[in-house]
């Protein structure tokens, strides 16, 4: 059995390793696969009087067709704002303004565009793991000095160790799980 004090330390560590894991699917929602999807306007940031505000505050994004972005400002005074605010996102998109809705045609994705995309995804997943690694590594480092300085036994501590492992490679796993969709969903034309 686990001593309390080195549960907590385990406890901490699955936590930073399931936020390294959010973080990396978040992440995978702003790369542009093969069909439109709302989220990856989610982190453009628009001037409205002066303060930067997210997209999603000012309008509501749909996906009306795969190849389709709507853009519906709640107040039309902005539409320029938001079309500026798109075309200097970088991310290579052309909206058409109407006046009263933006609409974002997503051009199809060229062979080299998709593997720099892939690219992209391997090295967000590559930081969730190191993440995921660190979590390890700071969780080991704390359940050596607690055994030490709490005189516990040395069996609690690679029973905690194992357990800590346990949990970096159930999160290496999904983090690789997630990537392998992600790669597929990128490269299916």
């Amino acid at each position: 059995m686990i001593p309390e004090e080195l549960q907590l330390t385990i406890d901490a560590a699955k936590e930073n390793m399931k936020e390294a894991a959010a973080y990396c699917k978040k992440e995978f929602t702003h790369i542009r696969a093969g069909k439109a999807n709302p989220a990856l306007l989610d982190n453009i940031k628009v001037n409205y009087y002066g303060s930067l505000t997210p997209l999603n505050q000012l309008a509501t994004v749909s996906a009306p067709e795969p190849r389709l972005l709507t853009v519906q400002p709640y107040d039309k005074s902005v539409t320029e704002d938001i079309e500026k605010a798109i075309m200097s996102s970088g991310l290579g998109l052309n909206p058409n303004n109407d006046g009263n809705l933006i609409r974002i045609p997503l051009p199809i994705l060229s062979e080299e565009r998709r593997t720099e995309l892939v690219k992209h995804a391997k090295e967000v997943a590559e930081k969730a793991r190191i993440s995921i690694r660190n979590s390890r590594r700071d969780a080991n480092d704390e359940i050596k000095s607690t055994v030490q300085s709490e005189s516990l036994p040395e069996d609690s501590r690679f029973e905690a160790e194992e357990m800590v492992q346990k949990h970096t490679d159930e999160f290496i796993k999904l983090v690789d799980e997630m990537l392998e969709v992600k790669e597929k969903e990128i490269m299916t034309v």
